[in-house]
């Protein structure tokens, strides 16, 4: 291989002593490929068992705790035993290949869909729609109905445990439940579940709590528990980045294995302000990055680009639309063919790249989302 790119290849091992084999991982991304009852199916154990070969580790689509938490159709659940075996070949598939499996596991809150919950009103922090149309005005979640759902992530975690993934990803990100307790958009409480920036942070701490309990129970070996986060969001009120270097301060004592930054883009500025160009991942890497290892994400397809950011230090990088178009996109760096890396979605590539016909589908159909040629 190219010696240039051998720090992507390079291991890392994560505070709680899993090693991942490289720097790289399969970002988690929606593929709507389960089951209606929220099992895994084929093509989907065929879809990751591709991608899984290269990968230090693979962050799977997410997974609901609870059936009111579900934003998408046809997603993996992790809310009941019974969906147990199907967990257990989905983490053998990946790990079978060499990469460590990790399940994202999340509430959907006021992002639920009425369609996937027999119509029934969705819940978060306060009842406050969100302003994306055709947003519903959820139901302010109850004391008893917050406490359900912290013991919830819990569950998942052990039934994650017991399906054999290596480790879990608690989604705080994108729009969801925990973030929506963590944004002064969506959380108008004034109890111990919000008001203060403090308080707005009890509820993503109390999952954080639930599912380190639930490892701390029913793990035999060493388990990752990682933490997802948007830095802003662009409503207002909404959490700015001065807030979410107050949450990563606190989270970077939690003894997580890692931070993973959700953004569009891994060099972008702020979605707040156009001035402020300062790359959202590198300000939290400056702020936590001596205390708990950061996954950065966002348009990184070529090594160069991989190199770039590892560069700058952050330890571990996620992957998304150049792992779905190129499947061996670490083996091809390793075994110095990184010219023939795919970086376009060719319409009849569909087979070649095992991909589930619901995310082919939209792949090909969502206008500017995917090259595709």
């Amino acid at each position: 291989m190219n010696p240039n790119y051998k720090p992507i290849v390079e291991p890392f091992t994560l505070p709680s002593g899993v090693q991942l084999k490289n720097r790289v991982l399969m970002a988690p991304m929606t593929n709507s490929s389960s089951l209606e009852d929220g099992g895994v199916s084929e093509q989907e154990l065929a879809y990751y068992r591709e991608r899984s070969g290269g990968a230090g580790g693979v962050i799977t689509a997410c997974s609901h705790v609870s059936p009111e938490g579900k934003a998408f159709i046809n997603e993996i659940g992790v809310d009941d035993d019974s969906l147990i075996p199907g967990l257990k070949k989905l983490s053998g598939t990946i790990q079978e290949q060499g990469a460590k499996a990790i399940l994202q596991i999340y509430h959907a809150g006021r992002m639920a869909s009425p369609e996937l919950m027999d119509g029934k009103q969705p819940v978060s922090a306060s009842a406050v729609a969100s302003e994306r149309p055709g947003s519903v005005v959820p139901r302010e979640m109850t004391e008893e109905k917050i406490n359900d759902t912290i013991k919830a992530f819990g569950e998942a975690t052990r039934r994650a445990i017991e399906a054999g993934f290596d480790g879990v990803e608690i989604h705080g990100a994108n729009t969801y439940l925990i973030q929506q307790f963590f944004s002064p958009h969506s959380n108008r409480r004034s109890d111990q579940w919000g008001g203060t920036i403090e308080k707005r942070m009890a509820f993503p701490l109390a999952i954080i709590e639930s599912v380190k309990k639930a490892v701390a129970e029913h793990a035999k070996v060493p388990f990752i528990v990682g933490y997802r986060v948007s830095p802003e969001e662009s409503e207002n009120p909404g959490i700015t980045i001065e807030d979410t270097l107050q949450l990563v301060d606190v989270l970077a004592e939690q003894k997580l294995d890692y931070i993973h930054v959700s953004v569009r883009g891994f060099w972008d500025g702020s979605m707040r302000d156009e001035t402020d160009t300062k790359s959202r991942v590198l300000l939290i890497q400056e702020r936590v990055g001596n205390h708990v290892p950061i996954i950065g994400v966002g348009g990184l397809s070529s090594p160069e680009d991989v190199n770039k950011a590892l560069d700058v230090g952050v330890p571990l990088l996620a992957l998304a639309h150049a792992i779905i178009m190129e499947p061996k996109w670490v083996e091809k760096v390793i075994n110095d063919q990184e010219n023939e890396i795919r970086t376009t979605l060719p319409r009849t590539a569909q087979k070649d790249l095992v991909i589930p016909d619901a995310l082919w589908n939209m792949l090909i159909n969502v206008p500017g989302w995917f090259p595709v040629v």
